[in-house]
């Protein structure tokens, strides 16, 4: 999920004035006719010999409307992460082996007091897999929903959300489904509160709890695979006139995993984005 990128912004055709967190849902889209690149490079470190994936992903969003935005990303594996259990890793983009399309409407958004908002986002995609087998599961493309709520200010922003990734069954094997929630809260500092085109940080703490069904191979379940796991940790994302630089990492405060899978030490996220909107010119 390596990228997942990690982040979608809302931006102005006047100013990249976006806000998202790393790993857990948000609620911003893209405004009409704007886009976004993001390159992230995510991955696991786990416990005992087996010493965890990493990979990167590479994003590109569109924004249809003012509130519905196509995203579509692909992965470069760089360690394997074929049997890890990793749930998704960050809500806008997937930790496997695929390739990913994700369309999102924010259909509610309404003013709460004075320059403060509250906006509910839903998300539905799908993947392809790259490749033919996740060690000796066959894999086959999967369905993905969530649905994020949330509150937005200049100083303060809190976020919670859901989703649902169902994996389809293949010749009798199935990767396990993975059903994720999370909880975002976001601060930005006065000294930190600076107009476009001026820098502008923000702090979060973000929580993450996945749970992976069995995986099955041969109609039979797989021991060795599934699990629950509830994660903890801060991100800081800078903007900066088209730009924005995020990371992050995610400790586990809860680990259950079935069979002799290793534990997870941690998860971390970096990732880049570059915006574009009409009439700015090369972003700017």
């Amino acid at each position: 999920m390596l990228v997942a990128i990690v982040f979608t912004f809302s931006i102005p055709t006047t100013e990249a004035s976006g806000h998202g967190p790393l790993f857990g849902a948000a609620t911003p889209t893209l405004g009409k006719g704007a886009w976004q690149f993001d390159q992230a490079w995510m991955g696991q470190v786990m416990k005992g010999p087996e010493s965890g994936g990493e990979i990167l992903r590479t994003m590109i969003s569109a924004g249809l409307t003012d509130k519905i935005q196509l995203s579509v990303s692909a992965p470069i594996p760089l360690r394997d992460t074929t049997m890890l259990p990793s749930g998704r890793m960050m809500s806008m983009m997937s930790y496997a082996k695929d390739v990913e399309v994700l369309a999102g409407w924010r259909f509610q958004t309404r003013p709460v007091g004075t320059g403060a908002r509250a906006e509910s986002t839903v998300f539905v995609g799908g993947t392809v897999p790259l490749a033919d087998r996740a060690g000796e599961i066959a894999t086959s493309p999967a369905s993905y929903v969530a649905l994020t709520t949330g509150y937005a200010s200049r100083s303060h922003y809190f976020w919670g959300g859901g989703s649902y990734q169902h994996s389809y069954e293949r010749d009798g094997d199935r990767v396990g489904r993975v059903t994720s929630a999370s909880v975002v809260y976001g601060y930005r500092p006065p000294a930190w509160r600076l107009e476009y085109p001026k820098p502008d940080v923000r702090l979060f703490v973000e929580s993450v709890a996945d749970w992976t069904g069995r995986a099955r191979h041969g109609a039979q379940e797989v021991p060795d695979s599934g699990g629950r796991v509830v994660l903890v940790g801060p991100s800081v994302l800078l903007l900066y006139k088209a730009y924005g630089l995020e990371g992050g990492v995610l400790f586990p405060v809860y680990q259950e995993f079935n069979g002799v899978q290793p534990d997870e030490r941690f998860r971390f996220g970096v990732n880049f984005t570059y915006f574009f909107w009409p009439g700015k010119g090369k972003g700017h």
